[in-house]
């Protein structure tokens, strides 16, 4: 006896289905892994190099390195291997990482989120003595979230928001600090500002020594100095002048004009160090011209362990730089 199935209909076929693999078993150890050891292991497969794994994630090369070892022998794995100069994932190392990664995705792995870290400082300060350093903290420390707020006026320091804060000062009688709640502020350092020149555009015997030697000078202002009290004498040599004078938005213009253009503009005193092409000119205006630099935690961030780095660093880099001012 034939059966027919009726016009229309179909007989209904199993779909095909692969089998489930069940994970490797060395694989359940996955869940045990301790949370920056797996960071160290991700971080190392995505930068495909431990060097700047080790960067990324502000550790020594060799202590990472360690990790990693330890990490292979207790999973009796090869997680990476040598393609010629290039590192790569082994195997085992692949299916670890895709592991570790589902672990994430599941919720079992915490994120090694970064908290954002608001930092800000008087421009000046920040091209002159701070820069060099900062860029060679965030080199060892990739990880780091960092917003730099650069501050020219003290109607920016009133309206910023940030978690540390950098500023300059005319008067220690009377601190204008941001708005926002601070620990008590704290001075670092007193700057004295003095006319600068190039080298190469002067001899020591007919460099200026008087205000009428200015006269065969193009000078150069920063706009920002306009409003500082301190600045009177130089802002009012600058505001009687019918001739010869530039001004300026930008800070590195200025100091570039200074270096390439025969002009005199007023800087602080430390610039020769900072610039060996640059020589002051004291005396000019009698006693320097003075600001003070001051710096205040946020009340809110007094606790992060971030923001205590980039106080570390600032301390440190002033320290280094003591005999390039009075502190």
């Amino acid at each position: 006896m034939t059966f027919i199935e009726p016009a229309g209909r179909q007989a209904a076929i199993p779909p095909y289905r692969t089998p489930m693999r069940a994970p490797e078993p060395w694989l359940a150890l996955a869940a045990s892994i301790e949370p920056q050891v797996a960071q160290c292991f991700l971080v190392s497969a995505r930068c495909g190099c431990f060097m700047q794994a080790a960067r990324s994630l502000n550790v020594k090369a060799t202590w990472l390195r360690k990790q990693l070892a330890q990490l292979e022998g207790r999973l009796q794995r090869s997680l990476f291997s040598y393609q010629g100069s290039a590192l790569a994932l082994s195997r085992e190392g692949r299916q670890l990482q895709a592991r570790l990664i589902a672990l994430a995705h599941e919720g079992a792995a915490p994120l090694n989120d970064q908290p954002l870290i608001r930092l800000a400082v008087a421009e000046s300060i920040l091209h002159d003595i701070l820069g060099r350093d900062l860029i060679a903290l965030l080199r060892r420390n990739a990880s780091v979230r960092l917003q730099i707020i650069t501050l020219d006026s003290d109607l920016a320091l009133q309206a910023v928001s940030a978690d540390l804060v950098l500023w300059l000062s005319d008067t220690p009688a009377a601190v204008p600090g941001p708005s926002f709640a601070t620990l008590p502020a704290q001075r670092l350092a007193r700057l004295d500002y003095v006319p600068h020149m190039a080298k190469r555009y002067s001899r020591p015997a007919t460099r200026p020594a008087c205000l009428d030697d200015l006269n065969d000078y193009m000078l150069v202002q920063w706009l920002a100095d306009r409003q500082v009290d301190s600045f009177a004498p130089w802002n009012n040599l600058l505001e009687q002048r019918p001739a010869g004078v530039v001004q300026v938005q930008s800070y590195e213009l200025m100091l570039e004009m200074i270096r390439c253009s025969a002009c005199i503009g007023l800087l602080p005193q430390y610039m020769s160090r900072f610039d060996r092409g640059l020589v002051a000119l004291p005396g000019i205006f009698g006693p320097p011209m003075q600001r003070d630099v001051w710096m205040a935690i946020n009340a809110e961030a007094q606790a992060s362990a971030q923001v205590q780095m980039f106080v570390e660093l600032i301390r440190h880099t002033l320290d280094e730089r003591g005999d390039w001012f009075q502190t």
